[in-house]
């Protein structure tokens, strides 16, 4: 049930996001850019692929590793097919292949092998992992014994992509039982006693690591004929791959659809991050003038104004108004979460203006509005300037920073309100059991601004 709760959310923020994006109602009263829009027209393809694909209920799973492992091996051993290229040569797979696993009925699995990570170069293999590893949903990490430091810094970065990740230890026919499970041990280990790896905590748990052998190698058995003869012949053993075909089919039935909602929403987040940062960008200009004008008008009606009180109110309207001018300008969602960290900068600002008038009155002897009052004489007057321009001072400054804070939260919180990819996100991960394998990336998505 919940599954089904985690996968229409997050339909329904995408879908949301996508129409908004994409409406003349995001322009408002400003003509629509076509230079904005031709810079955002990536990040909104990455929104409304992330919707297809979670709208199809695709899900990918991409195998990693380097060369010579068993990567297609072992993707042919869920198949139950000889689907991909293998063979005793480096370097079978060039490039990312793609074949279809029909074996649920609710949800499309794909099934992704890639080259090694040790034969192409280091930008491209870098490209590659990045574009496979942000489709899929769920990786597959091929290893055949103890782990190299190639490996490892392999596993780690594909960590840092934040997805569900299994270990497969291939191969595992070609060693001993005591052998196979002092390798076992040892990878149990990764990561748990590094001092550079405490952010990625431990890079795996016993429940990820699963041993297979896609594809025994062939043995000789000696054969015996009826008529005395004594003959070697070649036979092979029956692949062992059914533990990690059980263990992605537990995986896919007890969080399949909450996988394919996270994988969509951290995409999308993604996207409308960068949507946010082009659009901020190229309004740069107008946005100075739009703070600018709002300080100078603040600045001047709170140093004319006589009465303190009506400073402060003036000065707070002013700064929403600020607010509410810059996200019309950016077209960028106003919600709940930049709106409370802004007012959070209204009231310091507002602060300031107070503190700004009672020391004024403090070191002067007399206040602006004690000066407006009726006083006469030039000390007085000039102690009025002095106070008035101090105050109008401090509401302009406050009014430009809190335009430049304004520009920073409203580009970090496009994601979030009611619907947002990181609200939504954030619900996911609190409602997962610590039994499922998302559970481990509460702490390695999280929500960062």
């Amino acid at each position: 049930m919940s599954q089904e709760t985690h996968y229409n959310r997050a339909r329904t923020s995408l879908q949301q996001a996508l129409s908004w994006y994409s409406s003349f109602q995001r322009h408002g009263r400003y003509r629509p850019d076509l230079e904005l829009k031709t810079a955002v027209s990536s990040e909104l393809q990455a929104i409304k692929g992330a919707l297809n694909k979670l709208e199809r209920k695709a899900i990918a799973i991409a195998a990693f590793g380097l060369v010579s492992r068993g990567k297609s091996a072992v993707l042919n051993g869920l198949l139950g097919e000889k689907a991909l290229e293998t063979g005793p040569t480096h370097g079978v797979t060039q490039y990312p292949k793609s074949v279809r696993w029909a074996i649920a009925d609710k949800v499309q699995i794909e099934l992704i092998d890639t080259p090694g990570l040790d034969e192409i170069d280091g930008q491209m293999r870098a490209e590659m992992a990045r574009e496979v590893a942000g489709k899929a949903d769920l990786i597959l990490f091929v290893v055949a014994g103890d782990i190299t430091r190639t490996e490892y810094e392999a596993l780690c970065e594909l960590r840092t992509y934040h997805k569900p990740l299994l270990l497969v230890f291939n191969k595992i026919d070609l060693y001993p039982e005591r052998d196979r499970e002092l390798i076992y041990q040892q990878l149990q280990q990764l990561g748990t006693d590094k001092e550079t790896d405490r952010q990625l905590q431990a890079l795996l748990s016993p429940q990820e690591i699963v041993m297979t052998a896609a594809a025994p190698a062939p043995f000789q058995v000696r054969v015996e004929w009826p008529d005395g003869r004594v003959t070697q012949e070649w036979e092979t053993s029956t692949p062992q791959i059914d533990v990690l075909r059980e263990k992605i089919l537990e995986i896919l039935n007890r969080e399949g659809r909450s996988l394919l909602a996270l994988n969509a929403l951290v995409q999308a987040r993604e996207a409308e991050k960068k949507l946010a940062r082009k659009t901020i960008e190229l309004r740069q200009k107008e946005a100075e003038e739009t703070i600018w004008n709002y300080a100078k008008y603040k600045a001047l009606i709170v140093a004319f104004n006589p009465i303190p009180l009506v400073d402060l109110i003036v000065g707070m309207l002013a700064d929403l108004a600020l607010i509410r001018a810059l996200a019309r300008l950016y077209g960028l969602p106003m919600t709940s979460y930049e709106a409370g960290k802004v007012w959070q900068k209204i009231l310091f600002s507002s602060g300031g203006l107070l503190l700004g008038e009672l020391g004024s009155s403090v070191l002067l002897g007399i206040g602006k509005t004690t000066a407006a009052g009726g006083l006469e004489g030039a000390g007085t007057f000039t102690s009025w300037l002095f106070a008035a321009g101090l105050q109008g001072g401090v509401a302009g400054y406050g009014a430009y920073a809190i335009g430049k804070v304004a520009q920073r939260y409203l580009e970090a919180g496009c994601t979030w309100g009611k619907s947002g990819a990181s609200t939504v996100i954030t619900e996911i991960l609190s409602q997962v059991e610590p039994n499922a394998i998302v559970y481990r990336l509460r702490n390695e998505i999280g929500i960062q601004l």
